[in-house]
């Protein structure tokens, strides 16, 4: 039977025996420590390199959710920007709509405007023809009549006549016309345009009575359009005077007289108003100052009543300021001198009330509890050590203890020491 043995360990030679035992537990405990290093070493990198993982991973998910935010703002500020963009649209289509408006308005007013001076062309040109007309129609009929009555066989050149009496109306309803037109005064071409058709329409009329050639219908026919042509001529002309020197008309003034009784009902009702304000105010003045004046003599009969002393200072502060009731604070200043106490309706009696209540509610408040009622029993300082044989309390950890490292437990309250010392000067000091 042949011995195995040892000749080499680890690549080294194996010590004699009776060395082997300690060699080998060293290089064993050298391997070991080597295997040990080594897988620290592996953990060490495997920790890190998920370290970087999750490093990695975070940043990422970092990178990932600023990018999601910028996005987010981008398209917030885009929509701010559309947003901006509609408000700029819809202004500038609202602004040109009321300038479309506008337009529209003056348009509509200016071709109001045209409608109604071409109107009033119209009228006036009418008016001044049918005039005119008028006239014209009125000397067809009233020349014939003159030259009836004023032919004479022996006195052939008064058949000059009737264009005289005729043209002297015509002629001054001319001037009258140039007097209109040049601002001047037309009084004098009315009253001779109204003598010289007085004049003509008497001529008519007597010789219709008079001739039976020429009878009464065509001498009264002949006087009315004496008188009537150059009545109208005049009635336009004075129309004319009107406009160009800018007097109203009766329509414009019954309007202007309207609008000024309106205007001075209107004066009237707020000048009513603002004298019923007045009297309203005045009312209520008199009203407050009569309540302030009940509650000021209330509050120093009271005053007199309850606090003699008091108001005997403060009559005294009035009467030197010259002041005419006792003020609230007149009376502050008195009841401080008075009573030493800068609170109106507070004594020394009361203050030292005061500070005796709150000295008593200080010391039921801060006063340690002893006892069974006290609430630090769980931190009153070192107990009594359980014997070795005495069970184990915990319940759920199989009797072993945690371990506990330092900074786990809460460290005792300052007024838990303070009760724990307490107490213990209780216990040590019955009396």
């Amino acid at each position: 039977m042949t011995a195995t043995s040892i000749e080499k360990a680890n690549g080294h030679a194996v010590a004699e025996p009776g060395f082997d035992a300690v060699a080998l537990a060293k290089a064993e405990a050298i391997r070991t420590r080597a295997a040990a290093e080594a897988d620290a070493l592996r953990i060490e990198a495997e920790g890190k390199a998920e370290a970087e993982k999750i490093l990695a991973a975070e940043k990422a998910e970092k990178e990932r959710i600023a990018n999601e935010r910028a996005a987010m703002r981008l398209e917030k500020e885009r929509a701010d920007h559309q947003a901006h963009l509609a408000k700029k649209a819809a202004e500038t289509a609202k602004a040109k709509a009321e300038e479309e408006k506008a337009q529209q308005v003056q348009a509509e007013q200016e071709a109001a405007e045209a409608e109604r001076a071409a109107e009033q062309k119209r009228s006036e040109n009418l008016w001044k023809w049918g005039a005119r007309g008028i006239y014209l129609v009125g000397l067809i009929i009233a020349a014939p009549v003159q030259f009836l009555a004023f032919w004479d066989e022996k006195r052939p050149f008064m058949i000059a006549a009737p264009a005289l009496l005729e043209g002297l109306a015509l002629v001054l309803a001319c001037g009258a016309a140039w007097a209109v037109a040049h601002r001047r005064d037309v009084l004098p071409y009315r009253i001779g345009i109204m003598a010289g058709a007085l004049i003509a329409a008497g001529i008519n009329l007597w010789h219709g009575l008079t001739d039976p050639a020429i009878g009464l219908n065509a001498g009264l026919i002949g006087a009315i359009a004496s008188l009537g042509g150059p009545i109208v001529l005049m009635a336009y002309e004075h129309g004319i005077a009107q406009k160009a020197d800018g007097i109203p008309s009766w329509r414009e003034r019954r309007a202007a007289e309207r609008k000024a009784a309106e205007e001075k009902r209107a004066r009237e009702k707020a000048q009513r108003d603002k004298r019923d304000a007045e009297h309203a105010a005045a009312a209520a003045k008199q009203l407050a100052e009569s309540r302030a004046k009940e509650e000021q003599q209330r509050r120093d009969e009271d005053r007199k009543k309850h606090h003699p002393k008091v108001w005997e200072v403060a009559d005294a502060l009035r009467s030197a300021r010259g002041a005419a009731v006792v003020t609230e604070q007149i009376w502050g200043e008195a009841w401080h001198l008075v009573t030493g106490c800068k609170t109106v309706g507070i004594t020394l009696d009361i203050q030292a009330q005061a500070r005796a209540q709150q000295a008593r509610v200080k010391a039921a408040t801060e006063v340690p509890i002893i006892g069974d009622f006290s609430l630090v029993e769980s931190q009153k300082g070192p107990r009594a050590k359980k014997g070795p044989d005495a069970p184990d309390g915990r319940r759920h950890n199989g009797g072993t203890p945690p371990v506990r490292r330092p900074g786990q437990t809460a460290p005792i309250h300052p007024v838990a020491r303070k009760q724990a010392a307490l107490e213990q000067t209780a216990k040590k000091d019955p009396s």
